[in-house]
């Protein structure tokens, strides 16, 4: 297993792994591209992978800009395996070593990756207009 730095290259991967998840679907595929991976990658953040021999089973990416994150998935039929918390660490790790602002994302309710969030110590603040609820994780609750 290793933990490397996303690729613009690895977009195919990715990408095949965003739209096979089976919460938080994206309602369009193409709405995200390859520009839209390598922008949030390379300018406004930074992305992971977990990789095995098998290939990338999860991926996050982290927008510093907009102080959020942009992405967190494991490949279907790999959940459960630490994959998602470990990509998590890495990923708040360097984002906090970078800011010392409160990071916010946001999921479907009732989801996996709801209870995955609030388990990491995320707290809820709100609810999107999508219906998706907002959580926020400061540095020191990341800590904790």
């Amino acid at each position: 297993m290793t933990i490397r730095e996303a690729l613009p290259n690895d977009f195919i991967e990715l990408h095949a792994i965003r739209v096979a998840v089976k919460e938080n679907i994206l309602p369009d595929p193409g709405m995200i591209t390859a520009a839209d991976y390598e922008l949030y990658m390379t300018q406004k953040g930074k992305g992971w992978v977990y990789e095995t021999e098998e290939g990338i089973l999860g991926f996050s990416i982290v927008d510093l800009e907009d102080k959020s994150v942009w992405a967190l998935f494991v490949k279907p039929g790999h959940e459960g395996k630490s994959i998602g918390k470990t990509l998590h660490k890495v990923m708040l790790a360097w984002y906090f070593d970078q800011t010392k602002d409160t990071i916010w994302l946001s999921t479907a309710p009732k989801s996996r990756a709801e209870q995955f969030y609030r388990m990491q110590g995320w707290k809820e603040v709100g609810v999107e207009r999508n219906g998706d609820l907002k959580f926020e994780l400061s540095e020191e609750d990341w800590k904790k």
